[in-house]
């Protein structure tokens, strides 16, 4: 989980500072000052959410503050915030965080304009439920989009007995719904198999070509005075019928000799 919350540390900084130097005016002039200005800044979006309805309203603080502490840290780790979205008088265990109005709405609007960041104030404004923050962060994982906690970014980087332990539990819930659903597969083509359906593996020209199959039977049927077609006929033949394969060449003796042999 070490790229489950991001952490803004030294590394940033450290890059920051390279950037500055490399594009310093003194040594690059006006074109370095022209490349650091179109240095795209790290973007990201506000989250809030208030449990209580008693903490909801124009005279209570509870939202204000939040987004006080988020734009408080994104300033200072150079973070641009681009929109905020809250959720009033909503638990934080229990449903899962795409269910959340507010939340769903954001995510929306992160699938539509490339923001991959959400800063909360902290962690539990996220979610209170430890299951519920392990099963969202997931969800935002496998959709590329880190969360930072703005009170400290690193507290969620340490491994708690109890926090592996709802990994390890939601990883072999993971496993056994892959088996499950291998197994149901594998059953449902077991059962095809034994009706004669044909389940796995390249269609057939018997099956892509019928009429294909029926003017080869046709064709190796018929009696000349030479005695019984060869494969090499039955090929001719259908080419003459305008019959070819998908590169428009001649079927093969052997792709003919298929055809009669298993009924395509």
């Amino acid at each position: 989980m070490g790229s489950r919350f991001i952490s803004i540390h030294g590394g940033w900084w450290a890059s920051r500072f390279l950037l500055r130097i490399l594009f310093s005016k003194n040594r690059y002039g006006p074109r370095g000052q022209a490349l650091e200005s179109k240095a795209k800044q790290v973007q990201a979006i506000a989250y809030m959410r208030t449990s209580s309805a008693a903490n909801v309203g124009e005279d209570k603080d509870s939202s204000k503050r939040q987004l006080a502490a988020i734009e408080t840290y994104a300033k200072r780790a150079g973070i641009e915030i681009v929109g905020s979205y809250y959720d009033a008088a909503v638990k934080g265990g229990g449903d899962p965080i795409e269910r959340r109005d507010g939340f769903a709405a954001m995510l929306k609007r992160i699938e539509g304009n490339g923001v991959r960041t959400i800063i909360v104030e902290t962690a539990n404004r996220f979610a209170r439920d430890l299951m519920v923050q392990e099963v969202g962060f997931r969800m935002l994982q496998a959709r590329g989009i880190g969360v930072i906690a703005a009170d400290s970014p690193t507290a969620f980087l340490d491994d708690t007995p109890t926090a592996n332990l709802i990994r390890q539990v939601l990883g072999a819930v993971s496993e056994f719904e892959k088996a499950m659903i291998v197994a149901k597969l594998r059953g449902a083509r077991e059962r095809k198999r034994k009706t004669g359906v044909k389940v796995e593996g390249r269609k057939s020209i018997g099956e892509t070509r019928p009429e294909v199959v029926e003017a080869a039977r046709k064709l190796a049927r018929a009696t000349p005075k030479g005695g019984k077609p060869s494969l090499r006929d039955v090929s001719a033949g259908l080419a003459a019928a305008g019959y070819l394969t998908g590169r428009g060449t001649p079927f093969a003796p052997t792709a003919v000799a298929n055809m009669l042999a298993r009924g395509a």
